[in-house]
């Protein structure tokens, strides 16, 4: 029973370190946030940071991570709402574009991460939570015959790229109707790769 309180009590802190700092960070930008402002914002010592993390970059790893997985997961979900293989891609990248537009996400995740993580790091990351599903749909895209058929890496390094741009840009606009025109200029983009 007292193994069930302390995983609890363990489990409480760490997701309020990790609440806190996203909304911090999010808010004022990594290097304007300082450590005593996490845990006062957390209400937690110093030391339980510690005992979670290994500093401050090892908390906006995490917190990288999870907005992430929430972007992977949106834009997977819309996918998923389709059969057909084209429309599941378009549905993908127009989540993703939606998703990287709000200015949290994309200062926590096209901002700050590259430049806190360093480029490497921060693509590896990027790899594993979204830049793989991306490759997969155009594998199966390219094998079905939708796509002129093409080196996928490349491809998947291009798409990736120019929506992480786009996204950057959409997060700074702020025009009533840049992401209709984002969109359009994606679905003119992505159907230049079908066959005439």
């Amino acid at each position: 029973m007292i193994n069930g309180v302390r995983a609890r009590q363990r489990e409480q802190t760490r997701s309020a370190l990790l609440r806190e700092s996203r909304r911090l960070f999010a808010a004022e930008g990594y290097g304007a946030v300082g450590l005593a402002e996490i845990v006062r914002a957390a209400q937690v010592t110093k030391g339980a940071l510690y005992h979670h993390f290994t500093g401050k970059p090892d908390l906006f790893r995490a917190v990288l991570g999870q907005v992430q997985q929430e972007v992977a997961r949106k834009v997977a979900d819309a996918a998923e709402a389709h059969d057909d293989p084209w429309d599941q891609l378009m549905a993908g990248c127009r989540a993703f574009l939606v998703s990287g537009a709000d200015p949290d996400v994309q200062r926590i995740m096209l901002v700050d991460g590259p430049a806190v993580l360093g480029w490497n790091e921060w693509r590896a990351l990027d790899e594993a939570a979204s830049a793989r599903h991306l490759a997969e749909a155009l594998t199966a895209l390219v094998e079905a015959g939708v796509i002129v058929p093409q080196p996928v890496e490349p491809l998947t390094r291009l798409l990736s790229g120019a929506m992480n741009e786009a996204a950057l840009w959409l997060a700074a606009s702020g025009g009533p109707g840049d992401l209709e025109d984002t969109w359009a200029a994606l679905v003119r983009l992505l159907g230049a790769l079908r066959p005439a």
